[in-house]
């Protein structure tokens, strides 16, 4: 694996690698569009608006999430590219070492 992508493969490991963000990319594939508007986050989460806001700010730098402004809401959606990086990348992993099983 070249440097550069180690780097970007650990810029989204450290993005989901919170138990606040693993949550909201859990409600977003459950919600029924697989998408949310930021205002129906809080409750579920039981967070301040500011803190929620910057737990998507995160998710979405990291280029997981994808955001849509409608009117005044922002709404996100999981970029399954992102998701599937990781997966394969586990996947790859995985496959690939030495089984360490006795």
């Amino acid at each position: 694996m070249a440097r550069t992508e180690a780097m970007g493969l650990a810029r989204l490991f450290k993005a989901i690698a919170d138990p606040t963000r693993l949550q909201i990319l859990s409600l977003i594939t459950s919600a029924p569009e697989h998408e949310l508007c930021a205002c129906e986050l809080y409750e579920p989460l039981g967070l301040s608006q500011p803190t929620v806001s910057h737990h998507l700010k995160v998710l979405h730098d990291a280029g997981i999430l994808d955001r849509e402004s409608r009117g005044t809401w922002a709404w996100y959606s999981i970029r399954r590219e992102a998701l599937d990086e990781l997966s394969s990348v586990l996947h790859l992993e995985a496959t690939s070492s030495p089984s360490t099983a006795a």
